[in-house]
Order: C-alpha cells, then sequence, then structure tokens
C-alpha cells in the first residue's frame, strides 16, 4: 500500500486528500497543511515511487496506466474506511483525481485542482515528444529540470522549481522512465475530460502565468456547468507553493460554501 499521513481533526469532520503531481511528494503541501487541518481531517498521500512510497514494494508492472495509479490511491480511501473525501491536486496529480472520479464519482465531494493539466499546448507536446526521444540517452535528472524551467521559467518560479527539482532527485531512473511514459500518452485521456463535465463541483486555481495550462482551463470552465476558476496574479504553475495564502484562502472559502 502506498504511503500516507493522516492528520484527525474528529470523526464527524470532512476528509480532504491530497494528491501531488510526477516528480514531486506529499511534502509539496507544507503550506497547506496547517490551515487544512484546522477545518478537516486531512489526507496525504505519496504515489507510487515517490516520497516515503519510493521503497515499498509493489506489483511489477512494465508500464503504468492511470487506473493503476488511481486505485492505488483508492486503496488508501478504503483502508482508512473513508467513504467520501474532497481532492486537492496539483499539477498531474489533477489528472489523476479527474481519472479517479470519473470511475468513482460516488468518493468525491468537491474538488480543487491548482496548476491543472487538461491539454498539452504546442509546446508542451514538443517537450514531450523530445523527451520521449532523449529519455535513454540522458540522465532523468537533466531532462527533469529543462522541463521544470520550460514549465517555471521565471525568477519568481525559483522555489516552487527548486522544490520539484529537489524531490525528483529521490527518484529511480527506471520509475522516472515509467511516469514519463504515463504522461506522454495522456493526451486521449484528456480529451475526455475536457469534453464530458464531471458534474462535481470544481474549483480551478492557476496562476497568471501558468502559459503552458492556463488557456486550455479558461476555456474548459466555459463549457463545464461545474467548474469554475481562480486566477492568481504573478503565479506560474505550482499555485499551491508561490502564492499559498491566496491557495488556501480561496480553496477553503470553495470547500465551506
Amino acid at each position: 500500500m502506498l504511503n500516507y499521513t493522516t492528520h484527525i481533526k474528529s470523526e464527524s469532520h470532512e476528509w480532504v486528500t491530497f494528491i501531488h503531481g510526477a516528480g514531486g511528494s506529499s511534502t509539496i503541501w507544507y503550506k497547506q497543511l496547517r490551515d487544512f487541518k484546522k477545518e478537516f481531517n486531512v489526507l496525504l498521500i505519496d504515489l507510487r515511487g515517490h516520497g516515503r512510497s519510493k521503497n515499498i514494494v509493489y506489483q511489477k508492472l512494465k508500464q503504468y496506466t492511470f487506473k493503476v495509479i488511481g486505485d492505488e490511491i483508492v486503496e488508501v480511501l478504503d483502508h482508512l474506511k473513508i467513504e467520501k473525501t474532497h481532492f486537492v491536486g496539483i499539477s498531474l496529480g489533477t489528472i489523476i483525481i479527474r481519472d479517479i472520479i470519473e470511475r468513482e464519482p460516488e468518493r468525491a465531494g468537491k474538488l480543487i485542482l491548482g496548476g491543472a493539466v487538461m491539454k498539452l499546448n504546442v509546446r508542451g507536446q514538443i517537450l514531450m515528444r523530445t523527451g520521449a526521444f532523449l529519455k535513454s540517452v540522458i540522465p532523468y535528472l537533466i531532462l527533469y529540470r529543462l522541463f521544470a524551467f520550460v514549465i517555471l521559467p521565471k525568477k519568481s518560479h525559483r522555489e516552487s522549481r527548486n522544490l520539484f527539482i529537489k524531490e525528483a532527485k529521490k527518484l529511480y531512473q527506471k520509475e522516472f522512465k515509467r511516469w514519463f511514459t504515463l504522461i506522454s500518452e495522456v493526451n486521449p485521456l484528456l480529451s475526455l475530460f475536457r469534453i464530458k463535465d464531471s458534474g462535481i463541483p470544481t474549483l480551478y486555481i492557476m496562476g497568471s502565468e501558468d502559459h503552458m495550462f492556463l488557456p486550455s482551463i479558461s476555456k474548459l470552465v466555459r463549457d463545464h456547468d461545474s467548474a469554475s476558476l481562480s486566477v492568481i496574479d504573478n503565479c506560474g504553475h505550482v499555485v499551491n507553493v508561490e502564492q499559498a495564502k491566496i491557495f488556501n484562502d480561496r480553496s477553503l472559502f470553495f470547500l465551506k460554501s
């Protein structure tokens, strides 16, 4: 089972489950924990191969699928007897959450999707194709640094960029390749998510400087009745780190409203 940490306020309080992105770990939510655990029971999960889940023995898989990744999260929920939870995700974690609730919508309360990935623009597609070509040629950390600088290019993005590079250093090379392959083949799934409204109240929180992903989210929100968008000024992709107070305030207001 995946490594997880719980912060329980009481049996009567609702749960919030945090899902990080590729190359990160549950530690990226350190700026959210204090505020959220005052209001909710909190569940933090390390995805397969990440954080403290890195050394757990899993079923061996040559290739990952979003169903496999999602089912491992649901396994933790079942183990803890959490029938329903709000979900908060960042970056790739937003895709994982969206896939879980596509298959098991009854498990979700509300969704907060930060730095959401629902479409790869031309630059993103070129980046993924380049990475797919180079992933067996150059060390994965060099490739990851390249991605981090493309997605988080500004000086003001340095903290979140360095945090993700620091966490990525803890991944094994083979693990990185499996996750990279998963991401590079995600377009058909994202196409479904853009077309189909989940019907679950969803708040997308995006940075105004998230040039790769904000345009597609802006369009999606116009087409989905259940979705709303909050844009944080002077902020890049990793909104929960760069503008934590604003992210927390808007997220908690949404969950409690």
